[in-house]
């Protein structure tokens, strides 16, 4: 017999109705993380504690849920599509994958309680994509996947982002860095909605080329991992492409540690350990510092110049992965 069922009430000034929404939880006291003994209900109050952070990451954006339905011990879901028998006040937003010619009604966060309830669907991370309902074709946000080799160490990833934010500093673009949650770190631009994805993707090109060649000894973008070193750090461009996501800034992680991706300093970068982040102490960090990623939608950059680069690169984008 599972716990008890418990309902969670859910007190969020940005809906506007003044009454809590009300989250029944069930199996409150499942194990989620083993390594820690931390369950569900603790994945819920840590939701709760970084909630309004976490929806200005997630805010209007269709959002891929990585679900394990039995904690981490079991399998883990990818699901895009919002459930039938939802609440009426979960917000949605359709997709269309020209591929199979389907549709996919897709979360789209814009209050805490849409989180809780992902949590109650056994949710665990939140994946948006970078772009919005208002146009779902054209990306407002430029990732920069700093993805380490199997063989590549930490130092490395540190040494690559002090590259990442050199470059970034000579482009006038102002990067949000945050770890992954896992052995990298991520660094977000945000850029006008003018452009497709195709073109968001052949920037992230050209960007990525010249880091690879400012750190050749750290940095590959070769396509295929058969053909990169596996010491090496790729700077992962294909993370722009439509329909790819990535784990949003306090989104908890599927390791048993309980790790988060968390928003950091530049400053802290070349000190930081990611294993230090976890739903335990990112809460207090966050109470102490603030959100680190509030003031990303202040800070736009026109990727226009990197597209020239594209052009004098003459790159000619592989195909989707």
């Amino acid at each position: 017999m599972g716990s008890p069922a418990v309902e969670v009430e859910v007190d969020d000034p940005t809906w506007g109705s003044g009454e809590p929404r009300l989250v029944r939880v069930t199996n409150p006291d499942r194990v989620y993380f083993p390594e820690r003994g931390w369950t569900k209900l603790d994945l819920v109050e840590y939701y709760l504690a970084v909630g309004p952070a976490l929806v200005n990451a997630l805010h209007g954006r269709p959002c891929m849920l990585h679900r394990f339905p039995k904690g981490l011990a079991g399998p883990k879901v990818h699901q895009k599509r919002v459930p039938a028998g939802a609440p009426p006040w979960i917000e949605t937003v359709r997709v269309h994958f020209p591929r199979y010619d389907r549709t996919a009604d897709e979360l789209c966060v814009t209050e805490v309680a849409h989180v809780i309830w992902a949590v109650q669907m056994s949710t665990v991370e939140l994946h948006p994509w970078n772009s919005r309902r208002d146009d779902v074709e054209k990306p407002d946000e430029w990732r920069i996947d700093l993805d380490p080799g199997p063989e590549c160490d930490f130092a490395t990833v540190q040494r690559v982002a002090g590259v990442v934010h050199e470059v970034l500093d000579e482009l006038g673009a102002t990067g949000f860095p945050k770890t992954s949650g896992g052995s990298g770190l991520h660094v977000y631009v945000r850029i006008p909605p003018d452009h497709g994805f195709a073109d968001v993707r052949r920037a992230a090109l050209a960007f990525a080329r010249e880091v690879e060649r400012r750190s050749p000894a750290d940095v590959t973008t070769a396509w295929w991992r058969k053909d990169r070193d596996p010491a090496q750090l790729f700077v992962d461009y294909n993370q722009n492409a439509r329909d790819h996501t990535i784990a949003a800034a306090y989104s908890v992680r599927g390791f048993p540690d309980g790790r988060v991706s968390t928003p950091v300093r530049w400053e802290e970068v070349d000190d930081l350990d990611p294993r230090d982040f976890t739903l335990e102490t990112v809460p207090a960090r966050l109470a102490e510092l603030g959100d680190l990623h509030a003031g990303i939608d202040d800070a736009v950059f026109d990727p226009a110049v990197l597209l020239e680069w594209a052009d004098r690169d003459d790159l000619e984008v592989p195909p989707v992965q």
